[in-house]
């Protein structure tokens, strides 16, 4: 008999795969998903996209809302709190109270191999409109914000151990030479990024940042408010 191994993946780590990567499509989505854009995100049947998400749906990881429409549940930030959980709670107070004095969506992010991970965010309410950023999102080291702000702090061991390359990037050597980073429209359309390192010993490394429509006229306001909210977080985990 052949072994499993060597036959491909089983029907139910199949199901599984898509599962994960329906949660992950979800929190890349800048918006609401339908199940017509989850099937096709997930290049399956329309049918088979149901299923996985009425078992996502009994599990409270993701909800619908009156029109249909399919966006993460509250049960992951249960999840989220237990990755790098010190920081989690190091930093929400501080990313809060930030998100509403700057009046942008404050967040942290962390390295995870050669991708950034958005561990906890904070959007304010007391603005007309903010950017969504939900705990979970992905995208490559080499874009956006954070990204370069992570590696900018990497030593050249580090960036050898991650990224697989010890030659740091023209964005990170720049974020270096500022101390903070800069993007524009990197991640997502029309949006700036404001980022500056956050290391803590014994935590992956990881960068506070902001997201705006524009590029803001304060920015160096902005890149001070953050490398203090960057300090209160390591001395509230210590």
């Amino acid at each position: 008999m052949t072994p499993a191994s060597e036959t491909g993946p089983t029907a139910g780590s199949q199901t599984l795969s898509r599962g994960l990567r329906a949660l992950e499509l979800l929190a890349e989505a800048e918006s609401p998903m339908s199940i017509a854009e989850l099937a096709a995100g997930l290049d399956v049947h329309r049918s088979n996209a149901y299923r996985i998400l009425r078992t996502l749906e009994q599990h409270r990881f993701v909800v619908r809302d009156e029109a249909g429409l399919i966006r993460l549940g509250p049960k992951l930030t249960v999840l989220a709190r237990g990755v790098a959980p010190a920081l989690h709670t190091a930093a929400m107070p501080v990313i809060t109270e930030l998100a509403y004095e700057l009046g942008m969506t404050t967040f942290v992010t962390v390295l995870d191999a050669d991708e950034v991970v958005t561990l906890v965010t904070a959007e304010p309410s007391n603005v007309a409109a903010t950017i969504a950023r939900n705990p979970g999102v992905r995208h490559p080291l080499h874009r956006g914000a954070p990204g370069h702000a992570i590696e900018s702090s990497l030593t050249r061991a580090e960036r050898k151990a991650y990224l697989g390359d010890p030659e740091m990037s023209r964005a990170g050597s720049e974020a270096r030479r500022r101390g903070y980073a800069l993007s524009r429209a990197e991640v997502i359309d029309d949006v700036t990024g404001i980022a500056v390192p956050l290391r803590i010993a014994g935590e992956p490394p990881a960068a506070i940042a902001v997201v705006h429509f524009k590029v803001p006229e304060t920015i160096g306001e902005v890149v001070d408010a953050l490398q203090e909210a960057a300090e209160r977080i390591a001395q509230s985990y210590r």
